[in-house]
């Protein structure tokens, strides 16, 4: 797990946007970055910043990921044949703990992470604690039966806030979720503009 998971807000802060689209995010209120620099006037940005941002954006929003577990994803997506962007963000999407988050399962992505770890996720009846196992297509997660009461489990399956998108099936009074297929860039509801373009941008250059 990641150091800034209790510090979820603060990547909010320093992008500047509600990343997840959380009704509690300080950005609601201040949209200056932390810290006592934080109400300076920015200046204009320059192209390797906003790649820099766009890459820290979408690697934050995925639980503020490791450089090495983000580069080795997009690694990946480079070697496979077709779109990078559209690969890099099919990938993201098809990692167990994002999964069991688009599912409504958990209340955040950092949420999931645990979840995972915690051996309270099952793949095709196989526990599986590995927060970037890649789940494919077909593929059913399943909560543990011990783990069907969990409090904050069931309070997040009645959030309002977000919608289970239509590249997943999920069945709430079973705890079950089918991975019907990976999606495509345009079918990820993202609460903010994603760039994944200048995130190739950023790694072609550096």
């Amino acid at each position: 797990m990641t150091k800034r998971t209790s510090a979820k807000y603060k990547i909010d802060r320093r992008m500047g946007e509600n990343i997840w689209g959380r009704p509690k995010s300080p950005v609601n209120r201040r949209e200056y970055g932390p810290g006592q620099h934080g109400q300076r006037r920015k200046g204009k940005t320059s192209d390797f910043g906003l790649q820099l941002r766009a890459k820290q954006k979408l690697k934050g929003y995925y639980g503020d990921l490791t450089e090495k577990q983000f580069r080795r994803i997009f690694a990946e997506a480079e070697r496979l044949r077709g779109d990078t962007g559209e690969l890099l963000i099919g990938l993201l999407e098809s990692r167990l703990d994002a999964v069991v988050y688009r599912a409504k399962f958990v209340a955040t992505v950092f949420a999931a992470r645990q979840f995972v770890n915690h051996g309270h996720v099952m793949v095709n009846g196989k526990r599986v604690n590995i927060p970037s196992y890649r789940v494919k297509e077909g593929d059913v997660i399943e909560v543990r039966e011990k783990s069907k009461q969990i409090a904050a489990l069931i309070e997040a399956t009645q959030l309002a806030e977000r919608d289970v998108p239509d590249y997943l099936e999920v069945d709430h009074s079973k705890m079950v979720a089918k991975f019907v297929r990976t999606p495509a860039f345009s079918d990820v509801p993202y609460p903010v503009i994603m760039e994944p373009n200048l995130v190739i941008e950023y790694y072609a250059q550096n």
